[in-house]
């Protein structure tokens, strides 16, 4: 197992969990995000996905051996990647207006 490909993959994957936890539970969003949020939940469910499936790839890419299910789970992890990343444009794209009462 490569461990500078590993570390920080973990790391991103953790920071970005964190995000979507923050913004299923709370509905709160970055910052830097927080314009172009509409739905931050739906967003948080994305961003949950994305971690998901960046954990998948690590799995299937950096510590199952050669064998015949590498193929097939980076696959099914650039997948799962795909869809996280349409449901966190969905997020940006529909729901309420943000700019009315509640958080910033």
């Amino acid at each position: 197992m490569k461990l500078y490909v590993a570390v920080p993959l973990v790391l991103l994957a953790l920071l970005i969990a964190a995000s979507g936890v923050a913004a299923v539970t709370s509905g709160w969003v970055l910052p830097m995000n927080r314009r172009h949020v509409r739905a931050p939940r739906t967003y948080g469910w994305g961003q949950l996905v994305v971690a998901f499936a960046l954990c998948w790839q690590l799995v299937f890419g950096l510590l199952i051996g050669d064998s015949g299910a590498r193929p097939s789970g980076t696959l099914i992890g650039a997948v799962l990647l795909l869809a996280g990343l349409l449901v966190m444009m969905v997020g940006q794209v529909s729901g309420g207006d943000r700019r009315g009462g509640g958080r910033p």
